[in-house]
């Protein structure tokens, strides 16, 4: 399953790329996984995502919680909790 990645304002520039097209192995199943996967591909995804209650996510653009599935998803954006006033 190829998935298109987003990533946003902090994690963005920890990441150094702001999305990228991967094939999650048929194992990530859940946003959480996803995350989990993504460290395991180098520092700069772990330095993103060390604090997971600071990362939000939406799938094709319907906000999640990181336990959401990810079947049949093609779009995962990932960013940090948006404040406003």
């Amino acid at each position: 399953m190829s998935v298109r990645l987003l990533y946003f304002a902090r994690i963005r520039e920890r990441i150094g790329i702001d999305g990228e097209v991967c094939e999650p192995p048929c194992d990530v199943i859940t946003v959480a996984d996803l995350l989990d996967w993504l460290c395991d591909r180098g520092p700069q995804y772990q330095n993103a995502f060390a604090d997971r209650a600071k990362v939000r996510c939406a799938l094709d653009q319907e906000m999640v919680p990181l336990s959401a599935l990810i079947a049949a998803t093609t779009e995962i954006a990932l960013f940090p909790p948006v404040t406003g006033g």
